[in-house]
Formats: C-alpha cells, sequence, structure tokens
C-alpha cells in the first residue's frame, strides 16, 4: 500500500508505505541517496515559509494599490476634478472650481448663472449670430484650443478655459456676473 508524502520542494509524491512514516508534523521520506538514509521534513517549518511567502505578497499588494491611488489622486488634482463623481458640466465645473481656484458655492452660483444664460451647459452651443461657441460662449470658439485639443466636445476642456479666462479677465465668477449683469455680456 502507498501513501502520499511531502518533498523537499514542496510537491506531493507517492510514496510506497514502508518507505514513509508519519508523526507529530514530521514526515520522513527515503530519498535516494547513496548511504539510503531518511532526510526528515518539517511540515510546519513550511508552513512557516509560505506564511511569510504570502505576507510579503500581501504587503507588495498593498504598496501596490497605495501606488495606484496616489497616481489617481495626481491625475485627479491635474484635472481639477473626478470623472468618476462630476458626470455633468454643472458638477465639473463645481468641482475645478473648488480644487484648482479655491472658489466656493457662492462663486458657482455666480458662474452658474453667467452660464445659464450663455448656453445653459451645451458644450456644443453654437451662437449664429456671433460664432460665441461652447459653454462659455468663448469668442471665436477656437480660443478655447489653448485648453485642449478636444475643446469642440470635451466640456472639462471649455470649463477649464473659461474658468481660466474668468480669472483672468474678473478676478472671480461673481466678478463677471456682475459684470455681465450690467453690460450684457462678459
Amino acid at each position: 500500500m502507498a501513501s502520499v508524502a511531502l518533498t523537499a520542494a514542496g510537491s506531493l509524491t507517492l510514496v510506497p508505505a514502508s518507505a514513509a512514516m508519519i508523526a507529530d508534523n514530521h514526515v520522513s521520506v527515503a530519498t535516494p541517496a547513496p548511504s539510503g538514509s531518511a532526510e526528515p521534513i518539517d511540515i510546519a517549518g513550511l508552513q512557516a515559509q509560505r506564511e511569510a511567502q504570502l505576507q510579503r505578497r500581501s504587503i507588495a499588494v498593498e504598496v501596490r494599490i497605495g501606488n495606484l491611488a496616489a497616481i489617481e489622486a495626481e491625475r485627479i488634482a491635474a484635472l481639477g476634478y473626478d470623472p468618476k463623481t462630476a458626470t455633468t458640466p454643472r458638477e465639473i465645473a463645481r468641482q475645478m472650481m473648488a480644487n484648482k481656484f479655491g472658489w466656493g458655492e457662492d462663486q458657482f452660483a455666480c458662474y452658474d448663472s453667467i452660464i445659464m444664460r450663455e448656453s445653459r451647459w451645451n458644450p456644443f452651443a453654437d451662437n449664429p449670430h456671433s460664432s460665441a461657441y461652447g459653454i462659455p460662449q468663448a469668442l471665436p470658439g477656437s480660443k478655447m484650443a489653448s485648453a485642449g485639443a478636444d475643446w469642440r466636445t470635451n466640456p472639462a476642456t471649455q470649463i477649464t478655459w473659461g474658468l481660466g479666462y474668468v480669472k483672468q479677465r474678473y478676478g472671480t465668477p461673481c466678478g463677471a456676473w456682475g459684470f455681465k449683469r450690467s453690460h450684457g455680456w462678459y
């Protein structure tokens, strides 16, 4: 009758019953040594090595996850918004205003008032009378190319340009809104 034994390499092999003896977590296996002596294998020691290896791998996985999270945080910081949570142009603008400019809800309300009158947050809004284009109604629309080559279709690119324009020309969205109310344009 044969039995199963654990080899030094960590694999299981079929061993004749006369060649294996199991006792107290130790397996003695007859190995083909010139002297014919048996070499005991410490299963507890092998288990400890395996657990240590699994622990090292777990730590490596945690480090990798941390690295990926840091990369994602850098990406969000560069964009100024989180694409997973900002799924509408309005939310993109709200997050950009807070993250890139430090503007709060009061400033967002002013910018929202401007954009609702200009394009209603439509990235394809096109004024046939003036050739103003996009969410901020840039005149001409091609000005927004300075924020990205995808300015014709990407709301985030248009908003990036629009907020930069507001910051440079009026200081704040509420400053732009005050100007627009008194002049009809911004």
